[in-house]
Formats: C-alpha cells, sequence, structure tokens
C-alpha cells in the first residue's frame, strides 16, 4: 500500500514489532522458533526501508534486536560464575524459605538429586529443561568418578517413584522433567533388572504421629509465611507463561517452568494441611489444629491471597479429614459456620459464582487461584479459532487478555512478610505489592500492542 496511509500502517506494525522485541527479548532466546519469524519480518521491513525513507531510524533499532534475539551463547563457554538455582522441593523447606526466589529459565542451571535403588543418592548439576537422556549422562558421569561398574551407561532407566509406590518410567525424549514430577515423586536411576525392586524413601512411607511444628506456631505467622512465599513464587511467573501453558501444552513446558512450580506448591500446600491433620491423634488436639487452619485461610483470604486459601481449605476437605466426625464436633460453632463459608466460597457451582463475586470486590494487589485462570483461559482458546480466514482473532485475543494476571514490573520482594522472629500483626495489608488482576480492570479493550504481543506469541 503507497501513500501516507501505507507508511502510517507500516510504522504502528514496525513499532509494535519494536516494543515485542524490546519487552520480551530475554525470553525469546528461549525458543526455538523464535529467530525464524523474527527474520521472516525483519526481511519484509529491510524491503520497504528503501521506499520509506522515515522507517530508517526504526529499522536501526530493528537490526539491533534482532541481532540480540538471535545471538544464542554455547553452553561450552557460559561463564564459570553463572548462578546455580536449587530447585526447591528436593531440598529442605528450611533453605527454599530462606532464599530470594528469582525466576526460571529453561537455560537455568539447577541442582538435583537423583536417587539409586539402595535410597543412596547423587546430586547432579543440569539444565532445567533437560531431557532424560541429559539427566541420565550426568548420573552416568558421577556414578562412574565413584568407581560404579563400566558398562552400566547404557542399562540405566530414569524412574518417577511416587510415595504410594506408584512407579513411572520416563522415556529418552522426554524433556523438562524436573517441572512435571509429582509434589511426592523422586527420579531413580537404575537397571531394567532392579525396576520392580524400587520403592519410595524411608521418610515418605513411615511417617511418625505425634505433635509437630505446626502446633507451636501462630496462625498470623503461618498465613503471612504462605501469602510471602506464595508472592515470591507468583511474581516469577511471567504472563506468557499462561499463555504458553494453555497455547502449547506439553511443548511449552520449557517456558513454563514458574508456572508449573507455583502449580505444584499449591497441590502441595493442600496434602501439608491433610497430613498435618491426620498425623495428631488425640481428638482434642486435633480439633485445635482444624480451629487453626480454619483461622489460617481467614488470614490469608483478608490478605487477599486466595491461592494459599483455596489450599488450605481443599486441605480440610480432603475426603480422610471430613471423615473425622468426633473431631468436627469437638470444633466450636463459631468456627463451623466459618468453614461452611468458605465451602460455600470454594464451590465450583455456577462456574464458581462466590468466588467470583469475592474477588471482583478487592482491589489489589491479590494473588488469585491461579487453576481457575488456567481453565478460564483454557476455555477460551478452545471455544474459538485463533485463526479465521486466515487471520488473526483479535476478539479472542482481547478476551485472554482479560483474564490474564498481569504483574506491573519491577516486581516488589514482598519485604513487608518475611520476618521470621517477629508476630506480624493480622490486619496488617501488602501494601507493597503492585499487581493488576484481571477481574478488577473492567471490560474496557486492551491496547493494541498487548494484542500484537500475544499474537506473536502464539506463532514464534
Amino acid at each position: 500500500m503507497e501513500g501516507p496511509e501505507g507508511l502510517g500502517r507500516k510504522q504502528a506494525c514496525l513499532a509494535m514489532l519494536l516494543h515485542f522485541l524490546d519487552t520480551y527479548q530475554g525470553l525469546l532466546q528461549e525458543e526455538e522458533g523464535a529467530g525464524c519469524i523474527i527474520k521472516d519480518l525483519y526481511l519484509l521491513i529491510m524491503k520497504d526501508e528503501s521506499l520509506y525513507q522515515d522507517l530508517r531510524e526504526d529499522t536501526l533499532r530493528l537490526h539491533q534486536l534482532v541481532e540480540t534475539v538471535e545471538l544464542k551463547i554455547p553452553e561450552e563457554s557460559q561463564p564459570p560464575s553463572k548462578q546455580v538455582k536449587p530447585l526447591f522441593r528436593h531440598f529442605r523447606r528450611i533453605d527454599s524459605c530462606l532464599q530470594t526466589r528469582v525466576a526460571f529459565r529453561g537455560s537455568d542451571e539447577i541442582f538435583c538429586r537423583v536417587y539409586m535403588p539402595d535410597h543412596s543418592y547423587v546430586t547432579i548439576r543440569s539444565r532445567l529443561s533437560a531431557s532424560v537422556q541429559d539427566i541420565l549422562g550426568s548420573v552416568t558421569e558421577k556414578l562412574q568418578y565413584s568407581e560404579e561398574p563400566a558398562g552400566r551407561e547404557d542399562s540405566l532407566i530414569l524412574v518417577a517413584v511416587a510415595s504410594s509406590g506408584e512407579k513411572v518410567l520416563l522415556q529418552p525424549h522426554e524433556d523438562c522433567v524436573f517441572t512435571t514430577l509429582g509434589i511426592n515423586s523422586h527420579l531413580f536411576a537404575c537397571t531394567r533388572d532392579s525396576y520392580e525392586a524400587l520403592v519410595p524413601l524411608p521418610e515418605e512411607i513411615q511417617v511418625s504421629p505425634g505433635d509437630t511444628e505446626i502446633h507451636r506456631v501462630e496462625p498470623e505467622d503461618v498465613a503471612n509465611h504462605l501469602t510471602a512465599f506464595h508472592w515470591e513464587l507468583f511474581r516469577c511467573v511471567h504472563e506468557l507463561e499462561f499463555v504458553d501453558y494453555v497455547f502449547h501444552g506439553e511443548r511449552g513446558r520449557r517456558e513454563t517452568a514458574n508456572l508449573e512450580l507455583l502449580l505444584q506448591r499449591c497441590s502441595e500446600v493442600t496434602h501439608w494441611v491433610a497430613t498435618e491433620v491426620l498425623l495428631c491423634e488425640a481428638p482434642g488436639k486435633r480439633a485445635q489444629l482444624l480451629k487453626k487452619f480454619i483461622k489460617i485461610a481467614a488470614i490469608c483470604k483478608q490478605n487477599q491471597d486466595l491461592l494459599s486459601f483455596y489450599a488450605v481449605v481443599m486441605g480440610l476437605d480432603n475426603a480422610a479429614v471430613s471423615r473425622l466426625r468426633l473431631t468436627w464436633e469437638k470444633l466450636p460453632g463459631k468456627f463451623k459456620n466459618l468453614f461452611r463459608k468458605f465451602e460455600n466460597l470454594t464451590d465450583p457451582c455456577r462456574n464458581h459464582k462466590s468466588y467470583r463475586e469475592v474477588i471482583s470486590k478487592m482491589k489489589p494487589p491479590v494473588i488469585p487461584f491461579v487453576p481457575l485462570v488456567l481453565k478460564d483461559l483454557t476455555f477460551l482458546h478452545e471455544g474459538s479459532k485463533t485463526l479465521v480466514d486466515g487471520l488473526v482473532n483479535i476478539e479472542k485475543l482481547a478476551w485472554i487478555w482479560r483474564h490474564l494476571p498481569i504483574t506491573c514490573r519491577p516486581r516488589p520482594t514482598c519485604a513487608s512478610f518475611r520476618s521470621s522472629t517477629t508476630r506480624t500483626s493480622s490486619s496488617s495489608s501488602p501494601t507493597s505489592w503492585r499487581l493488576i488482576v484481571s477481574e478488577n480492570r473492567g471490560s474496557g479493550r486492551p491496547p493494541t500492542r498487548v494484542l500484537g504481543h500475544l499474537a506473536l506469541k502464539h506463532f514464534v
């Protein structure tokens, strides 16, 4: 298209591409297909540069950004000072809570334990997106240093063993293994002959009932620390991870590591609540523990941390906990009524109507119940086509944008909830957070640049 109108449209497209590259160049370096589509767009734009001199300045900037995106550092030449991050659920919880959470990327290196059939283990250093074959290679190298028999390399297999005894044999081509492990699963390397003999770790199957630390901690401290830790995890999740999770499924695991960890953390808290109640033998103490967890849920709701709130309530709704009739009878009527209100709030009837009404009245900051966000995005994605007659369905992308929990950068550290020695007031609110939740954004149309980001991200 020639003339001023054509120039204006080309400048608008170029401005959108520049903003996209400038904002997401770090993520684009993680994607194998990113360079191809960006290079194609770059070549098309360069053809028009000779026709439109006004585009020269923008094309020079585009050239610099394209070079940045396409620059890949070989693994052999990576600096030795690169930070290696422990994957939190494979280490002691005290260690994971003390360290500041940082976002994971597929190329990040992590430490992780891989167990042997005799429950000894080796600690390997590997990429987060490593395949089964890569992990077995690292394990083999460690075993050779330990003077293991030669020739074992070809016979090793990688198995995920859950605390229930369930075993899953991982195929050599599978990647991003670390982010897909269950909350009570561990990696085992063994020969095919010893596959049937694999059993869970002793500490997972030999649980001793009795008083645990939760009995001696104030509900306010537990709730505020849950909120602080979940915010640390949530702030690491990039908005595009939600899009990758829904649009690309298993193919997007490399880009959704932080989201996977957040979802597993929610399941972990749910199982922790149920386990703590069931480990308590005396009905009187169990009733006190139920009361404490109901208080924790109430404070999490007051903190507008609906992820922790849901996790605690679902733990108390566990079938094994619900059957403790004598324990529930000892609970004061005030707390019984409060828990019924919480059950109504988490009731999925009428498409989670109660939850949506509550969150719509909350002012940011809010930590939403992430599984429900993914459910809404999946419904929007599968219910309408991304391409209509060869053109991008902008209306669909607009609806997806409205349901994305978009965080403002730079992201805060939530320092107000990090004290581990002093009791935090239950009436304090996390005013240092900066979070925009889609339910509070109204029905206005999203900016065009945001739609462009979603469209480019889908086709990259």
